[in-house]
């Protein structure tokens, strides 16, 4: 399983992918921080980096499809899917492999963005503890959209169908909060209850007041172990119908 991870790792950045989505995140933020200074007064500027971050979740939505794109649809078009089904390792092993490729993708994101925090805390003032949590949050979030769109990326043998479908999954996954509390929704407990387990921008908010709430992590955790279910059952029925 290693040696795929590994594989997959480096397959990222053999390629222009890993390079545009890190430097595109990294242009984001960056333009995002600028934008969110207010000159309060003639030597004081202040600046939240929760609010950086919750911005920055919209365009991260349309990053993600780029990077889970190749996991199993440019696979298929490529025809080594077949190759990769045979190997010695079982479906669970592939699936966990390609997702925690991404996921150190997401994880060298986040850190490169820490040289913001890191220089603001040597000329200014940092919350730590709201900072730490923001980025646990996000991570999370990201993680979830990992999973979605490599779930995504097992249906389809075109990588730009792939996308497209992910990054509309991925938006509706960040408005359905909004979804929960329109008045007919509202009506419904149960199903207004189910879309406020999966409501990502609640959580992310709470997770960005410095709080870890066992139900946000449990709800996050469950989000990513459904989408990565799903994926390996999806590979699975694949690989049993080709004999």
């Amino acid at each position: 399983m290693f040696a795929l991870y590994k594989k997959e790792l480096q397959s990222y950045f053999l390629s222009p992918v890993a390079y545009f989505v890190i430097a595109f995140f990294m242009a984001t933020f960056s333009l995002t921080l600028v934008m969110d200074i207010s000159n309060v007064s003639s030597a004081t500027y202040e600046f939240s980096f929760p609010t950086i971050f919750y911005t920055n979740l919209f365009y991260f939505i349309f990053l993600i499809p780029l990077l889970t794109m190749r996991a199993f649809a440019e696979e298929r078009k490529n025809g080594t899917e077949t190759l990769l089904l045979s190997s010695p390792l079982n479906v669970t092993q592939i699936v966990l492999a390609k997702f925690l490729a991404t996921a150190t993708i997401l994880l060298i994101m986040l850190v490169a963005s820490l040289f913001y925090p890191i220089v603001t805390s040597i000329y200014g003032r940092v919350i730590w503890e709201s900072l730490i949590c923001t980025y646990i949050g996000f991570f999370l979030f990201g993680l979830v959209c990992a999973a979605l769109g490599i779930f995504i990326s097992s249906l389809t043998e075109m990588p730009l169908i792939a996308i497209l479908i992910s990054e509309l999954a991925m938006l509706l996954l960040l408005l359905m909060d909004n979804a929960a509390q329109t008045a007919y929704l509202s009506s419904i407990p149960i199903l207004s209850d189910a879309l406020d387990w999966f409501s990502n921008q609640t959580k992310f908010y709470v997770f960005s007041q410095g709080l870890l709430q066992i139900s946000d992590l449990l709800g996050y955790v469950t989000e990513i172990l459904v989408f990565l279910i799903w994926t390996i059952i999806s590979v699975e029925k694949r690989r049993w119908s080709r004999g």
